[in-house]
């Protein structure tokens, strides 16, 4: 007990202590009624690191009184699997309330057969799965075991959260609890955790032990004592998530130095290499979308080569593809119009369909008008005819704003000839 860290010594045992997450765990949360009635379905949670997955899995399986069987795929095998399968048959009835809980932690990191192992286990009761990833599972659990499990999405602590983390490891941990405390201020160490609860704990813990009992922490005494300290990079951890934000924003500011230097230190340091072809996937229509559309096209095919190649030739790719990416013209018009309709959609809600757009399969549907305005735009000059296609109650709302840049800028040219007297472009 004395020689757990800080973030075991103190880790929730219950929801009722169990800090944020209300929205999966709170009054009216997503897993709260699964959880008190010991229906749990097999699940993924997916959050940033230290945002209480394991915690949760822990508590999922004490408060639905549940056998609980945990791996972690950094080292475990289908071996590991099947010896825990076979044991989680004969420890509970198939579908029943009391099936085994098998937490598999960064599951991400299983390859497709240890996942494939998983299949019938889940498919036919054995187990009750849940994983744990800071990877979208979309990309890294395979579509088989996808389908079966729901997916869960764990957020990042705020502040208050992670304050309240704080008070409670200095009024309740066994250890620090017997010190005076004085948490002046907490910047330096919000700052260091980057959200990471267990960082932070870890780094509390680190400053605690290094003074008297009796302390006033601010930010000058954290920093003095840890920032030198930091990891060079953790591809788990918050670097993870500041170096690949650096590299976009280094892409999206149009600096091709400073992307390869990002990408270098991600490289050096370990990081996945599908990762960082994702996350330029992404850039490739957030940022530069219109304004130069082979961007995406390349970015699509330096994920699909680098998933190939792998190390070390992938960085090649890489380099190619963010140089590339950092002298294309920017424009993040195509963005700004699918968050403004997603907004419009969420604001009117299920607008009328209007009825010269419906499709109308049916002779009924025909006798009811559907489609019977529509104008067919190939059989008119220029293949375009002026028409209606919003519904009545937003006509005349303009969502997408061309970019500033030699494509869009056509793009709007040819949309004043059309739309002027409607979208006023």
């Amino acid at each position: 007990m004395m020689n757990e860290p800080l973030a075991e010594r103190i880790r929730p045992k219950s929801l009722d202590d169990y800090l944020s997450q209300l929205h999966l765990v709170g009054k009216n949360g997503a897993l709260t009624e699964h959880i008190k009635r010991g229906f749990i379905p097999s699940l993924i949670l997916w959050g940033p690191p230290g945002t209480g997955k394991t915690t949760l899995a822990y508590i999922i399986a004490e408060e639905s009184k549940r056998p609980f069987y945990s791996l972690s795929a950094i080292n475990s095998g289908v071996k590991d699997i099947r010896d825990i399968i076979d044991k989680a048959k004969t420890s509970g009835g198939l579908f029943t309330q009391k099936n085994p809980i098998l937490f598999i932690d960064e599951i991400h990191r299983f390859s497709k057969s240890q996942q494939d192992s998983l299949l019938g286990a889940v498919e036919k009761g054995w187990i009750t799965l849940i994983g744990a990833t800071t990877e979208n599972p979309s990309f890294e659990v395979i579509p088989a075991l996808l389908s079966r499990c729901q997916i869960y999405i764990l957020n990042a602590f705020d502040k208050a959260d992670l304050i309240a983390l704080l008070h409670r490891a200095i009024e309740k941990d066994v250890l620090i609890s017997k010190k005076q405390i004085t948490l002046k201020e907490t910047d330096a160490l919000l700052q260091l955790s980057g959200g990471d609860a267990r960082k932070l704990l870890n780094i509390f813990e680190l400053i605690v032990n290094s003074q008297d009992d009796q302390m006033t922490i601010t930010n000058d005494l954290v920093l003095s004592k840890v920032q030198k300290n930091v990891v060079r990079y953790d591809k788990t951890g918050e670097q993870h998530y500041d170096i690949i934000s650096a590299f976009i924003k280094s892409i999206r500011g149009s600096d091709p130095n400073a992307a390869v230097y990002w990408l270098a230190r991600m490289i050096e340091g370990g990081e996945d290499v599908k990762f960082i072809a994702r996350r330029m996937l992404i850039l490739a229509s957030e940022d530069i979308g219109n304004a130069n559309p082979t961007a995406l096209i390349l970015a699509n095919n330096t994920f699909q080569a680098v998933a190939i190649i792998g190390n070390p030739e992938s960085r090649i790719i890489l380099s190619q593809c963010a140089i590339y990416l950092a002298n294309s013209a920017k424009s993040n018009a195509s963005y700004q119009a699918i968050n403004e309709a997603q907004k419009t959609v969420r604001e009117t809600g299920d607008l009328s369909i209007p009825l010269h757009l419906r499709n109308a399969p049916t002779k009924l549907m025909k006798d009811l008008n559907y489609g019977k305005e529509y104008k067919y735009a190939h059989n008119y000059d220029d293949n375009f005819v002026d028409q209606e296609f919003l519904p009545d109650e937003i006509k005349n709302t303009k969502l997408y704003e061309p970019g500033n840049n030699p494509r869009e800028n056509q793009f709007r040219d040819l949309l004043r000839q059309r739309w002027e007297s409607k979208y006023n472009y």
